[in-house]
């Protein structure tokens, strides 16, 4: 019989930290009226900062629960992303909110539930933990995707998404209803065990696994399960859009990393063969779909879409080497997509915010260091040498042309060559193109966010400082889960 012991809770101190916040903020938010909103935000920064790095403060390795939560080296740096990018979208948020009249301390304390639903969800160690970490994430970004009630648009995206969601859902339960059933146990560990003898491998089994995949598909955007993802983009407020573009997608690639390589890690062949498709039909997609896109929000869903598909080719080679490349390549791209949102932020003229493409005309005749910083960007997201987006590609293809996936590889790069049109085309409309709009003096916030991001994805200023390091937190994180 389990027996509960208190010193288990210090591998939860991120997690405690975030559910303890909640009532707080929300007493706060209340008797605070007009200030609630300004003060329940810069303290959900200061939590989620706490969140991020509390894994390394308290880094003993184990586990609580009876295994149904895991604290290991690749939790720990995965819930840093998360809790980094969660604070930087908190950040950019302000001056936004407040133009827009929809500056609400409910905005903040949604976030801190969504990382929460997060944190669980990358230290599970049993499918009912997992399960409760994926609802606590999307019943929270469901009420954000439609935060605009005035909206049509958002009012949309919001009931786009958790219909969509709920289907997900239905199929990611019927898949760990089939592995409880064939399986008798809903501890990885025992999974793993069960599969590792080769007695009860069924089809029942290999079922439950392509469902739960498919499930998991749908909260990163990979198609064929992609369809919530341009309408929501789009239809969501942008520091929402902003959001969801990052921390979402890495916490639930980071489930799947668990899952493929515990308790389902003796069925490579059975999960690799998804993996391979998911990835395919996401660089084709993504790929094509953003041609003909006149939205730069839009684009970017596309664009996310096509990435991901990057991010499983990593996965799809298996190994540490396989998740060590997943890791870099996703720790570039929320780099790049957090000050991509930041730049788009700072499209505003004195009538509103602008999200057309055919907007950013002649950019760099009025605003140049924005003209700059989206080239950057652009230039890391579709992996021209030598920006950081460079080597986050070759990191992630690199494994699986070592274990024998050539042709994916190929279809990798072609995507990334099909990838570069639309990122260009957006460059020659920034510097090429006659000037459309004079856009208004932004906040500082914005400026230094999508600054910042744009300096880290400079190679030469990266590599001898952080780089090295943060690779080898990235290959230990990667060697913790085998």
């Amino acid at each position: 019989m389990y027996e509960f012991a208190f010193g288990q809770l210090s591998f939860l101190i991120g997690e405690i930290v975030l559910a303890l916040a909640v009532g707080e903020l929300l007493l706060i938010g209340v008797f605070a009226r007009k200030r609630g909103a300004s003060i329940v935000r810069y303290v959900s920064i200061a939590v989620l900062l706490i969140f991020a790095f509390s894994g390394f403060v308290f880094n003993d390795p184990g586990t609580a629960f009876d295994g149904a939560f895991i604290s290991d080296d690749f939790s720990h740096y995965v819930k840093a992303l998360i809790g980094l990018s969660a604070a930087a979208a908190l950040w950019f948020t302000r001056d936004w909110f407040k133009q827009e009249g929809l500056d609400q301390y409910e905005y903040s304390i949604l976030m801190i539930f969504a990382v929460l639903g997060m944190g669980i969800m990358v230290s599970s160690g049993n499918l009912l933990t997992m399960y409760i970490g994926l609802e606590m994430q999307a019943l929270a970004l469901y009420v954000m995707a439609a935060f605009n009630r005035d909206s049509l648009r958002a009012s949309e995206a919001g009931l786009k998404y958790f219909v969509l969601g709920a289907l997900s859902s239905g199929m990611l339960l019927y898949g760990m209803s089939l592995i409880y059933g064939f399986t008798g146990t809903l501890s990885f560990t025992e999974i793993g065990a069960v599969i590792g003898t080769g007695d009860n491998m069924s089809a029942g089994i290999i079922a439950g696994l392509v469902l739960m995949l498919a499930g998991m598909a749908f909260k990163i955007s990979a198609a064929p399960f992609h369809m919530w993802t341009p309408d929501v983009y789009e239809g969501a407020p942008t520091p929402v859009t902003g959001f969801f573009a990052a921390a979402p997608k890495l916490a639930a690639l980071a489930l799947i990393t668990r899952l493929i390589t515990g308790p389902f890690g003796e069925m490579q062949h059975s999960w690799q063969q998804v993996i391979v498709v998911l990835a395919v039909m996401s660089m084709v997609v993504g790929a094509f779909g953003a041609l003909a896109q006149t939205n730069i929000k839009r684009l970017l869903a596309y664009s996310s879409i096509a990435n991901m598909g990057y991010a499983l080719v990593a996965l799809a080679a298996g190994g540490a080497a396989g998740v060590t490349g997943m890791l870099i390549f996703m720790s570039i791209y929320m780099v790049t997509i957090v000050g991509v949102f930041a730049a788009i932020l700072q499209m505003r003229t004195r009538a509103g915010a602008l999200e057309g493409i055919a907007d950013l005309g002649g950019l760099s005749k009025s605003n140049l260091p924005l003209s700059l910083i989206l080239t950057t960007l652009m230039f890391s997201l579709a992996g021209i040498p030598f920006f950081m987006g460079f080597f986050g590609k070759w990191f992630a293809f690199a494994p699986a042309f070592n274990s024998g996936l050539t042709w994916l590889v190929v279809i990798a790069l072609l995507s990334s060559v099909v990838g570069a049109f639309y990122y260009l085309r957006v460059l020659k409309v920034i510097w090429f193109d006659d000037q459309v709009h004079d856009f208004v003096k932004p906040a500082g916030s914005l400026v230094v966010l999508s600054s910042v991001s744009a300096l880290l994805l400079f190679p030469v200023l990266l590599l001898p400082f952080v780089a090295a390091p943060v690779r080898i937190l990235i290959e230990t994180a990667a060697a913790s889960l085998f």
